[in-house]
């Protein structure tokens, strides 16, 4: 008797731990359940995928969707909408919304707004404040949280903790790998009057290259001196991904599109405060160096850093002006531009995607096309030709630093267990989205 399928995904050419190859794919109960030849097979619906490319559902471990309390920038519907149609299937967010994300009825707030309604799965990052460190250990492991975040450079009040023995007081509390922004918040307060007024160019002036390595060395040898893992969010420096291959035992480290793709000073002169973030875009040269680093290896993860603000908040002089731009909707069309030019190849593209944040971070049932995995899928076609533009952009901001950058490659469909809710530039199902799951985590949340 054949096998019957609830969707079958025709004729891609799939690409996972194994290679790439021409096959398709059987999905049932929001699962894969078979990979080959299913041609004898019947399904609830068959989708052509011939001449297009079948990815592992790309993950976004870095995004801000500012909900609660920031929702004129951004929520989590607007953020997770804009993240499937650029071809995200599961997203995790940051805790510097307001109020912060400290606490477990913080967590369990933003897991019920969440929940059936995002377009995407998702999971929250808790932050790490003084007051909160001893519950780390726990906080960490309820469900719906992907681990601690700790700000080391200037954040959202309570949430910066800059010193070496709170540092070390939050590595101690916790058990999973904890995700750091990494920044020396000591030496950011000793050049602030080299901010020059109305000028975007002094951003990478005032938050240089040395405040960023230098905190990532403390970070690391409070790591080893704990016996804890890190994560180094935004890589930003030739210098970092140059120390951190010396320290893969205990570190993981993302880059973001953004670092990759802009440069100082062009970008200031081109876009103006649009382009000022946190750590902030560098010259070429320490670009080349965080692309040396990913093709060395040292890059775990891409991730967006999706952090909108109005054009109203980004108006202001410099530096009154809000610091983060969007990005989860351009993460895949940007990178696989990256991959046509030669820059990396689509198995590493799916490595720091897919596979990278699931060894990273421990998830459960993710980031592989494997049977009996999440059926979270990313269709794309990489000899596709588009111009991004503001106008495609789902954001509540409304504008991308990529407005007009000619592309060649693009997302045409995402599936998020085994649910397609955006194809050919469309939603095509309402938010069904739920919590990622963790292996550290699984039995606290039985």
């Amino acid at each position: 008797m054949a096998e019957t399928y609830d969707l079958i995904l025709k004729g891609g050419t799939v690409v996972n731990q194994d290679g790439e190859g021409v096959r398709d794919v059987g999905i049932r109960a929001g699962r894969f359940a078979a990979l080959g030849d299913l041609s004898r097979a019947s399904a609830g619906e068959t989708v052509d995928c011939r001449g297009l490319h079948v990815l592992p559902g790309v993950i976004d471990s870095h995004v801000h969707f500012r909900e609660p309390g920031l929702t004129h920038k951004e929520d989590l519907e607007t953020g997770s909408r804009g993240a499937v149609l650029g071809g995200v299937t599961a997203v995790f967010e940051m805790p510097n919304t307001d109020p912060t994300t400290t606490s477990a009825e913080t967590l369990a707030d933003k897991v019920a707004r969440a929940h059936h309604r995002m377009h995407c799965d998702f999971a929250f990052y808790v932050g790490a404040t003084r007051e909160n460190t001893r519950d780390l250990g726990e906080l960490e492991r309820l469900p719906g949280a992907c681990g601690v975040k700790v700000f080391m450079g200037s954040s959202t009040g309570s949430l910066l903790i800059e010193d070496d023995e709170g540092v070390r007081a939050v590595l101690k509390a916790i058990r999973r790998r904890a995700a750091f922004h990494s920044e020396d918040e000591y030496r950011l307060r000793e050049r602030m009057n080299l901010r020059v007024e109305g000028d975007p160019r002094s951003h990478p002036v005032w938050r240089d290259a040395t405040a960023a390595l230098t905190c990532t060395q403390r970070l690391i040898a409070l790591a080893r001196e704990t016996g804890k893992r890190v994560h180094v969010l935004h890589v930003t420096t030739k210098e970092e991904a140059a120390f951190l291959a010396a320290h893969k035992d205990v570190a993981t480290a993302e880059a973001t599109p953004a670092h990759l793709t802009l440069e100082a000073p062009g970008c200031y002169e081109k876009l103006g405060t649009l382009a000022q973030l946190n750590p902030p875009v560098r010259d070429a040269a320490h670009r080349e160096g965080i692309w040396r680093g990913l093709a060395q290896g040292v890059i775990d993860s891409v991730g967006s850093d999706h952090s909108p603000h109005t054009r109203e908040e980004k108006a202001h002089p410099y530096p009154k002006t809000h610091s983060g731009m969007p990005g989860v909707q351009t993460l895949v069309p940007v990178m696989l531009d990256h991959v046509n030019a030669g820059r990396l190849s689509l198995a590493r593209f799916v490595d720091l995607t897919s596979a990278g944040p699931a060894r990273i971070f421990g998830i459960a049932g993710k980031g592989r096309i494997a049977a009996g995995y999440d059926a979270d899928v990313t269709v794309v076609d990489l000899k596709r030709r588009e111009t991004i533009s503001d106008l495609w952009i789902a954001s509540r901001a409304g504008w991308t630093p990529f407005n007009g950058l000619s592309v060649t490659g693009w997302p045409v469909g995402t599936l998020v267990r085994g649910r397609k809710v955006m194809w050919e530039g469309s939603l095509v199902a309402a938010g069904q989205g739920e919590s990622v799951r963790f292996l550290e985590a699984l039995a606290a949340s039985a």
